[in-house]
């Protein structure tokens, strides 16, 4: 069983801060097929559809009748461990400093043997066990040799917490912590253990239902920020941006109708002030801070989070200047994400359905409630994915657009049936 997590210590002043460093990255295009369906939390091997075999590493033939017939498929993961080594030295600069390291030859009940990092609770070979897949500091699919059941605190050991983000013992800022949304992610990042949690807001003179509970958290600390202020912005990352952890962005602005339908572009451009600018305003002042200490011990800074729409995707007329001003939101997050990476922080995309709040009254169920996705979010976090799609709505139409974006967009011109 592994042991819990400690709380970290108060940080010695005069100790260097560790210099961010990734593992090895290089990866072919056909490889990245492992990577593309690790974000979002799959673990997926080529499978030749002539002959059958399923095959690691990733190749452009298969290995055993060379056809190109090949197809990423969901992997069960379950495995015996063959043999096992412990890394005590290496000259690769980020395992140099997290020695020692345990590594795992395993053979896939499906057939391929692979070398994987392994957990600390995986009996010594030869055993039963799962491979499980996850995305490593610099982004990239690695294998994991996990215990053939969940055992208590897995999550904490020292080489899952490298490949995942989650908020026990960290400090989260909240961007607006006067939605729906904003409070029930608040409760869950206090639920899941954080050990500070900063919230944004703004306009104080307006205090909406369940504000006053999130305060009384005793994680919670206030902070004044408007995301459309940049002067606001600006004195909150100078107050705290070098002490937070993870970013969690749930400003947004969401109004309905298309083009058409409203006169004018005051309310396109309040969208954009929020849910781009917001985003970009934020970016720019507390992304260095993040950078620089993404390497900085046991509670280092991890993530960043953004809470973005599954009309990012492809435009839903209905709520057509919303859906644009996310998928600007969207493309902006891609180029944060590129800057992360190489400091290991962790950006990850939330596309959720329709979110049962006052926007999306007239809308139909299916919807997803602001504490579902608050907790899927913190899944995403332990998890250490790239890009969530919470609710059945999301999920759905994240299927129908990786099978055709355009049939999608004709979808949806039609009202979304």
């Amino acid at each position: 069983m592994t042991a819990p997590l400690p709380r970290p210590k108060r940080k010695n002043p005069i100790m260097r801060t560790r210099q961010p460093t990734l593992p090895p990255y290089s990866r072919g295009r056909v490889a990245l097929g492992l990577t593309a369906a690790a974000t979002i939390g799959r673990f997926e091997l080529q499978k030749c559809a002539d002959c059958g075999a399923v095959q690691y590493p990733p190749r452009e033939a298969c290995h055993v009748c060379l056809s190109a017939a090949l197809e990423w498929k969901p992997e069960a993961g379950t495995a015996t461990l063959l043999s096992e080594t412990v890394l005590h030295h290496s000259n690769d600069l980020f395992f140099r400093e997290r020695l020692p390291w345990r590594l795992g030859l395993v053979q896939l009940d499906s057939g391929p043997t692979v070398m994987v990092h392994l957990l600390d609770d995986v009996p010594a070979p030869p055993t039963r066990m799962r491979v499980g897949v996850r995305l490593d500091r610099a982004g990239q699919a690695v294998l994991l040799g996990l215990p053939e059941t969940e055992t208590e605190n897995m999550n904490e050991d020292r080489v899952m917490r490298e490949m995942s983000c989650d908020p026990k013992f960290r400090k989260v800022l909240v961007t607006d912590g006067k939605s729906e949304v904003g409070q029930a992610m608040v409760r869950a990042l206090a639920k899941a253990g954080a050990d500070l949690i900063w919230v944004g807001h703004a306009e104080p003179w307006k205090n909406p239902p369940g504000f006053d509970s999130i305060t009384d958290l005793p994680q919670v600390s206030l902070v004044p920020l408007d995301v459309t202020n940049a002067k606001s912005v600006t004195e909150a990352a100078g107050s705290i941006g070098g002490k937070v952890d993870i970013v969690i962005n749930t400003a947004e602005v969401h109004r309905t109708f298309g083009i058409g339908a409203r006169r004018g572009t005051d309310v396109a451009r309040a969208e954009m002030d929020v849910n781009y600018f917001g985003l970009l305003r934020l970016a720019q002042e507390f992304g260095p801070a993040l950078r620089g200490r993404g390497a900085d011990g046991q509670s280092s800074a991890v993530a960043w989070v953004n809470l973005l729409s599954i009309y990012a995707l492809s435009n839903f007329p209905a709520h057509g200047t919303f859906s644009a001003s996310k998928a600007a939101a969207l493309s902006l997050a891609q180029c944060l994400r590129a800057e992360m990476r190489p400091a290991g922080i962790r950006v990850v995309n939330v596309f959720p359905g329709p979110i049962d709040d006052d926007w999306n009254q007239l809308t139909p169920p299916p919807k997803v409630s602001p504490a579902a996705l608050a907790s899927a979010i913190v899944k995403a976090l332990r998890d250490g994915v790239e890009d969530v799609y919470p609710g059945d709505v999301a999920q759905e139409w994240l299927e129908r657009w990786m099978d055709n974006p355009k049939i999608l967009e004709r979808e949806l011109a039609a009202g979304g049936s």
